[in-house]
């Protein structure tokens, strides 16, 4: 399946409208953006449970940003994608393997359970949106583009040397990101609805 036929079946879906259109024209209204940086990592996982136990709430938006390191798709659909990153995805195209593997992305069984119990228990909105690039400056850049309220992203625990001579995402973006910025390392015990301080960076 191409990225036309994609498009075509999604507007077919809802009437002349895609879902990820739909997505972006109310990405800015109502609730709280909330953004987790996603490799499907262990760690980034450990993010994401965080933010759905402990951080979202009925009405904000959960929004995973995944950064890939380079493009494979259809000439012209790449060079655009390269500049301003993928569509909204929305659960239900994450949830369907044809369509996610359009976007190069293959969200394992966990990721996909995490993200439908907050949709279904939480009642939140569920989106992803694909960068291509350098990891740390591109979920920077998505901070201001989508735009996010709220940045969690996981850690792998690296000690202070190992984070000096080869660098951390999770530090870049505690440090240039234009939003809170909460760093959860992946052997944090989940405590739901555990409060947060509203100050510009949490690390747990």
């Amino acid at each position: 399946m191409f990225f036309s036929d994609i498009m075509r079946n999604r507007s077919r879906r809802v009437g002349g409208s895609s879902p990820s259109m739909a997505a972006a024209a109310t990405i800015t209204g109502g609730g709280r953006n909330v953004g987790v940086a996603m490799d499907f990592s262990a760690c980034s996982k450990a993010a994401l449970r965080w933010a759905a136990a402990s951080l979202v709430r009925p009405g904000d938006r959960l929004v995973l940003v995944h950064v890939k390191p380079s493009v494979q798709y259809e000439e012209g659909v790449a060079n655009l994608w390269e500049q301003q990153g993928s569509p909204l995805i929305p659960l239900v195209e994450l949830t369907d393997p044809h369509v996610s593997r359009i976007y190069g992305l293959a969200p394992d069984a966990e990721t996909i359970a995490i993200l439908t119990a907050a949709a279904n228990q939480i009642g939140v909105e569920v989106v992803a949106k694909v960068y291509w690039g350098d990891p740390a400056k591109k979920v920077a850049e998505a901070v201001q583009r989508i735009p996010l309220h709220w940045l969690v992203v996981g850690n792998r625990g690296l000690g202070a040397v190992k984070r000096v001579l080869m660098g951390s995402v999770s530090t870049y973006l505690v440090n240039h990101a234009k939003c809170p910025v909460t760093v959860i390392r992946d052997n944090l015990p989940l405590q739901p609805q555990h409060p947060v301080a509203a100050t510009a960076i949490a690390i747990y």
